[in-house]
This record gives structure tokens, sequence and C-alpha cells, in this order.
């Protein structure tokens, strides 16, 4: 049975620690490999990244497999959630070995970060070392193959996308061949995901499943967001998603994956990889399923992370709830165009 979640992947887990009210609107996700670890690379598109240990994932480099990846909101500041990470898993022996005693590890943990200071209302209120704990534990807690919670939770619980409330979302499908592929984004873009002329999402148009709204309720939805963009600084933002596989692939075939699945919030985000966005996405494979030898086996691979990562832009968008506080006030889509 599946999820339609980056947990149909045997072996991965998910967690989240989400803070909101007094002055918090922010939080951190992990995705937690299974034991053995997993191959991961990495592709970095956006003008305006915030991670930590990406260069590790370079095909060039000497790491081979990953134990968690971090997604975290509090810009650069939030990257010290991945510590908390490490922390834990050293506890556990979990890491590159480095020595003589199993004990002597360093966990490699890749992080990236989104954009949300002070959107509950405190600038200083940002995931640190402490909140990267709680959500590798909340991982580590989740049985085999569990839902994932969508919507403002984890890294996506400050998220804003164009305007709009953001959030985390997650799919997955299982090819003809067997294999299992499948994302989970963190929409917090400066772009917009909805449509001037129709106020249909960018998402659903690509992929053929159009709710158009009526035209009087895309010209309130329309106005209000222009009501609320007026006299805001300008947006700072960053689409976030991780793809996975149990197909068995080098680190260069992940790499290749992470980059096309770029494609995928591309179709859901215009503008996109702006110059205030970080747009990365960690491509992650278990290992679990061999991959036929033929040179072109990983195609529809690729073009299902790609289509993945749109759909979970949408289910992120469609799962945010509306949010007003000192920080600001971001509308959800449902709010403005209903919920389809």
């Amino acid at each position: 049975m599946t999820v339609d979640a980056l947990t149909d992947v045997t072996g991965l887990r998910v967690g989240h620690a989400t803070r909101g009210g007094d002055g918090w609107l922010t939080g951190t996700t992990v995705v937690l490999a299974p034991e053995g670890g997993m191959v991961a690379a990495v592709d970095v598109r956006g003008g305006g990244p915030g991670t930590k240990e990406t260069d590790a994932l370079d095909p060039r480099n000497v790491v081979a497999k990953i134990d968690a990846v971090v997604l975290t909101g509090g810009s650069a500041y939030g990257l010290d959630a991945a510590s908390g990470v490490m922390a834990w898993l050293e506890e556990r022996g979990r890491g590159v070995p480095v020595g003589t005693e199993p004990a002597h590890v360093v966990p490699v943990v890749p992080a990236a970060c989104v954009f949300d200071l002070g959107r509950g209302g405190d600038f200083r209120a940002r995931p640190d070392a402490t909140t990267g704990r709680a959500a590798v534990e909340a991982a580590a807690a989740t049985a085999p193959g569990a839902p994932v919670a969508e919507g403002c939770v984890g890294a996506g619980t400050g998220a804003v996308a164009g305007g709009l409330k953001g959030g985390v979302g997650t799919a997955s499908t299982v090819l003809d061949s067997g294999i299992t592929v499948a994302a989970l984004v963190v929409a917090n873009a400066a772009g917009s995901v909805v449509d001037p002329e129709t106020g249909a999402l960018y998402g659903e148009l690509s992929q053929g499943r159009v709710e158009y709204p009526e035209e009087r309720v895309h010209r309130a939805a329309r106005d209000r967001l222009a009501e609320l963009a007026a006299g805001s600084a300008p947006p700072l933002n960053t689409t976030l998603a991780v793809v996975a596989t149990d197909a068995a692939l080098s680190k260069a075939q992940a790499q290749k994956l992470a980059g096309t699945a770029h494609d995928g919030i591309a179709r859901a985000v215009r503008p996109v990889h702006l110059l205030h966005d970080g747009d990365t996405v960690f491509a992650l494979s278990t290992g679990e399923r061999p991959l036929d030898a033929h040179p072109l086996a990983l195609n529809p691979v690729l073009a299902a992370a790609a289509d993945l990562v749109t759909r979970a832009i949408v289910r992120a968008v469609r799962a945010a709830e509306s949010t007003e506080g000192p920080g600001g006030v971001w509308p959800s889509y449902g709010e403005l165009y209903g919920r389809g």
C-alpha cells in the first residue's frame, strides 16, 4: 500500500519540527535514510542559496552515502538545525567512518534553508540544533511507509509562495518497471504559483488537471493579493525539493536526477531560479532495485521526478492554511479560490 509520499521509497522516513506562536513561524523537516545510508546528490539553481555540506555530494568527492537531509526555515541561521541531526546520528554510530573505533564517525548531513525570518513577528525566532534534533527524532519514531504531514508544518511552517501561504507537499508514483519515485517540496517561492489570467495553479495547468475559478473569484483574489503586496518588502524566498527513488543510482546519476527535477519547479512557479531564490533539489537513492544497464534506463525516473515535484508543489499550496500574525498576512489558495 502506498501513501503518495516520499516515504513510499522503502526505508525513508520524514519528520517535522514545527514552531508557531509567540513570535515563531518556522520549523525543520528531516529526511532520514535507512540503516546503511543512501546515495545523494544536489543541484542548486537559485541565485541566493543557503546550504551546508552540499560539496560533499559532488560525484568527484569521497563521501559515498549519507544518513539524513535537512530542510529548514530560518535562512542561513536555520542551518544550525543540521548540528542537532549530526549529534543524533553520532550517538548511534551513523556516519562516515574516520577512525579505528565504531564510534569514530562523522555524519555528513547536507542541509538547505528557506527564508522565513520575521514572519512570526520575531526576527530571532529561528530553528537551531534543538529543532533539528526534534525533527530527526520525529522521523525515527514513524513507522515504515507512514504518511507525511503536508501544509504549514516543518520547514514549510513559515513558507510563502508568491504572496500565498506556502508549505510542504509530497507525492510518489510506481513506474511500470516497479521502481518507486517520490518527491517532497517546501514551496516558498518568490515567483507566483498562480496564472494571473485565470487564477489556476500553474502546476495543474502543466498536468492537464485544471480547475478554472470563476472570473469574479479570481478578480477578488487578485485584488486581495495586490492589496497585501502594496508596501511590502521585496520577497526573499526559496523552493526546496527532495526527490528519491529505490533504483540503484550512482552519484552521477543522482546528480542528473536532481538537475532534471528542477523542471518540476519551473512548471509550477513563474518566474523561478531568481537572484533572491535559493532553489535547491536533493536527489536520493536507496538502491533497493537494480536499474537496467541500458544507457537510457534512467529516463523514466528523470521524467517522473520532474512531474512529482510539480505535483508536490500543487499539494503544498492546496494543503496550506491562511496565516495572519505580527509578521504579516498570507491567505491560502483555498481561502481565495476554494479548496477544489
